[in-house]
Parts: structure tokens; C-alpha cells; sequence
């Protein structure tokens, strides 16, 4: 059981780790172009979308046996 709780802990902290890079990496290359790269909705759903999806695939990784 514990190291289900620490899975999920750094498993959390891993996603939205990832999830501010991305945001940062678009919005950084957005600043230098001067124009935004992608439009805010498909900005936030990178952000949000991949992390989720790369936890849910570590966690059916993890969990088998």
C-alpha cells in the first residue's frame, strides 16, 4: 500500500510538473513569435490532456503484475 501512495504522490507531481512546461514552452514560443503558436483552448487542453494520459498509462504499467 505505501508505495501505491508514493506512486501517486510523484505520479500527481510528475503530471503537473509536465503540465506548466508544456503551458510555459507555448506560451514562451508565443512571446518570440509575437503571435500566439495555437489558440488558448488547444493551449490549455495540451497542458491538461497529455499529463492525464501519461498518468493513466504509468498507473496501468505500474499496476500490473
Amino acid at each position: 500500500m505505501y508505495k501505491k501512495g508514493l506512486f501517486w504522490v510523484f505520479g500527481v507531481l510528475q503530471s503537473v510538473s509536465l503540465g506548466a512546461i508544456i503551458f510555459l514552452l507555448f506560451r514562451t514560443l508565443g512571446v518570440i513569435n509575437g503571435k500566439p503558436v495555437i489558440g488558448l483552448d488547444a493551449h490549455i487542453t495540451l497542458s491538461v490532456v497529455f499529463p492525464v494520459f501519461l498518468l493513466m498509462v504509468e498507473y496501468l504499467i505500474y499496476s500490473r503484475k
